[in-house]
């Protein structure tokens, strides 16, 4: 029975030979880029659930004198309005530091990265346009509300070709869960399968099948290797017509040769003690380490060739309690995203290395809550959210953008994020204008529509 490519994917799972396949498929020489790139790869820390921009790095002091008054909003498009009954502002209930050379306010639970805070843009004008977890998280990673379109990653892979030819050129780094819309999120959509996403596992082995099996020599492998690719190159010659069978003879010889490098490659241990304990990883705090860990690989990933890589932080859906919910969440990936800028700028990575961290939306001035009582926590928000970069080409130890005094609307520099991907793949070289794909009779591209340069973010 004749097996689909998209029912050898699935069934592939997340072994050695899935993984092998993906970096076979992404093959292909780099290619030129459409104008001279700041950075050669890009490290997407997304942070799932919608993270509080009011509560992270757009401090509102204006709330401390609204607290616990009524709030009153049309109902938009741009509002989840899932609570029911009487609303109020609420000040954020943590507090907040100056830091780096320009003052930056950030929130005080940041400790390890208020000292890397002089390498980053902050960016507070940027909007969604959705209030919907799945869609939004479509919209922020493909550019389209509805999924089924190329992810980011997908993108750049196809604009700029694979550097390594052992390893895929997009990889993801899930937490313990897929992030809601689950694998859509990085998906090759209409380019070629060879342009989709890897995720490594989050726990255990990033990658199963990694090393052969007991008594399997390199030999006796390359000779069973020999005799079945006479045997599937002799079935290919009478069935031409399965385009699949080509790749999976050739993912056999990728995942021969991915068990010599995959497994140093995803060996934390190499590193030193100094450089795990810079990332959170060891310490006390469980997630804290996951999280380093997910960091320090996406490090050695982008050292290693590959030119895009997401990390994936969930938990930030804080519609009560959120004192505790963010809190934890802050605690968590502090160390891992000041030990990953400190790590490239070490290495001499950060000048070619695009970092960016961002949320699908952010969240409301007013309260979230399910019950009475002080359990505040924040709604979805769609016209107000704060992301940040560093590393190639943007402009470091700056705030670009503001919104309102109560952060419920961006009001100065204000772009869509259609603009947004537009700048990222500009510092990478590309111009969405011409990265485009024919596809149902038309050129598509990652804008849908075309966007404008955030050239304010821009070193």
């Amino acid at each position: 029975m004749s097996t689909s490519r998209r029912d050898f994917l699935f069934h592939s799972g997340m072994g050695l030979g899935s993984i092998a396949l993906s970096a076979l498929l992404a093959q292909g020489q780099t290619r030129p880029a459409h104008h001279k790139a700041k950075a050669k790869n890009c490290i997407f820390l997304l942070m799932e659930g919608g993270p509080s921009h009011i509560d992270t790095f757009d401090p509102k002091p204006k709330l401390a004198s609204l607290h616990m008054t009524k709030f009153q909003k049309e109902r938009t498009k741009f509002e989840a309005n899932m609570n029911t009954g009487e609303r109020y502002y609420v000040k954020s209930p943590f507090e907040f530091r100056r830091a780096g050379k320009m003052g930056i306010e950030i929130n005080s639970l940041f400790e390890q990265f208020s000292g890397v805070v002089d390498d980053v843009c902050f960016y507070r004008g940027l909007r969604a346009e959705s209030v919907n977890h799945p869609t939004a998280l479509y919209h922020l990673n493909t550019g389209n509300q509805f999924g089924g379109d190329p992810a980011l990653g997908a993108w750049v892979s196809y604009g700029l070709g694979s550097v390594n030819q052992n390893l895929p050129s997009f990889v993801v780094l899930p937490d313990t869960a897929f992030p809601q819309g689950g694998a859509a999120n990085w998906s090759n959509g209409y380019l070629p399968a060879r342009f989709q996403g890897t995720p490594l596992r989050p726990q255990g082995a990033p990658i199963l099948d990694m090393a052969p099996p007991r008594g399997a020599t390199p030999e006796r492998q390359r000779a069973n290797l020999d005799f079945l690719n006479r045997l599937n190159r002799s079935h290919q010659a009478r069935h031409p017509e399965h385009d699949e069978l080509a790749a999976r003879i050739e993912s056999y010889e990728l995942a021969f040769r991915m068990q010599a490098e995959m497994p140093g490659l995803v060996d934390l241990e190499r590193e030193p003690v100094a450089t795990r304990e810079m990332y959170g990883i060891g310490g006390a705090n469980k997630d804290a380490d996951a999280y380093g860990r997910r960091c320090l690989l996406a490090r050695r990933l982008v050292q290693s060739g590959v030119r895009f890589v997401q990390v994936i932080a969930m938990g930030w859906d804080s519609h009560d309690y959120i004192d505790k919910a963010h809190g934890a969440r802050m605690r968590c990936i502090d160390r891992g995203i000041a030990g990953l800028l400190t790590d490239l700028k070490r290495t001499g990575l950060l000048d070619e290395t695009l970092v960016v961290w961002a949320g699908e939306f952010g969240r409301s001035p007013d309260n979230g809550l399910r019950r009475f009582g002080e359990v505040w926590g924040r709604d979805h928000n769609a016209s107000a959210m704060s992301v940040w970069l560093a590393g190639g080409g943007v402009k470091a130890g700056s705030v670009i953008g503001a919104t309102d005094e109560t952060g419920l609307s961006a009001v100065e520099t204000v772009h869509p994020i259609k603009d947004f991907h537009v700048t990222l793949l500009h510092l990478l070289g590309l111009d969405d204008n011409k990265l485009r794909f024919l596809h149902a009779g038309r050129e598509k591209q990652l804008s849908q529509t075309g966007g404008e340069l955030i050239k304010e973010l821009l070193a």
